[in-house]
């Protein structure tokens, strides 16, 4: 049965938090005299693994906030990339009437300002004549030989091409001329010494 302090009486509630007090800073002592070492080392040990844990969920989080943004742009450039491929149509049109002449007045306003606005979405046009022919941006519609050309080459420009940074939305539509067969396409030092060294080849034999 636990005695009550000395000088206490009932409804005394200071007294009783004095003696409570009292217990436990004696209690602290005897900890402290007996395993006070093992004590600090073992706390010690709790506040390194708590640090980890903590360390550990700000990585996670950061993750997290890295993945969620990524998440969002992917989102928005395929939203974006899914309005301008809709929209190549209309400047396909844009394109042919400015070829006839018949961009003018009100409309032409209105056509500059929808390329305006979706070059500053990121979309871009590519194909131009006289550019080496490239098949992952190219294709080729037509096809002829030229000695003008010493390479496979775009020579006309049937269908611009259209991309969104490296991503080709639509690939040029070109024709292609490659050079004739048989024209000397070698150049170079090795291309010059051919001709000497079969000369020199000749000269031997002789």
């Amino acid at each position: 049965m636990t005695e009550k302090p000395q000088g206490a009486e009932p409804g005394d509630d200071s007294a009783a938090e004095e003696a409570v007090i009292e217990a436990a800073e004696e209690a602290a002592a005897a900890g402290d005299s007996t395993g006070g070492a093992g004590d600090a080392a073992a706390a010690k040990r709790e506040l390194a693994e708590r640090t980890a844990d903590l360390q550990r969920l700000q990585a996670e989080y950061q993750n997290y906030r890295k993945r969620v943004e990524r998440d969002r742009l992917t989102v928005r450039e395929i939203a974006v990339s899914n309005i301008l491929e809709s929209l190549i149509p209309v400047l396909d049109d844009i394109g042919r009437a400015r070829e006839h002449g018949e961009v003018t007045g009100g409309f032409k306003s209105v056509a500059e300002s929808l390329e305006t606005v979706v070059a500053k979405l990121g979309l871009q046009q590519f194909g131009k004549e006289g550019e080496p022919f490239d098949p992952t941006m190219h294709e080729a519609l037509m096809h002829s030989y030229s000695s003008d050309v010493t390479e496979d080459t775009c020579v006309q420009i049937l269908q611009p091409g259209y991309r969104i940074g490296e991503r080709i939305i639509r690939p040029a539509m070109v024709a292609v001329a490659e050079p004739q067969p048989g024209t000397q396409t070698t150049s170079g030092p090795d291309a010059d010494k051919a001709p000497d060294a079969d000369k020199a080849d000749g000269g031997s034999e002789s």
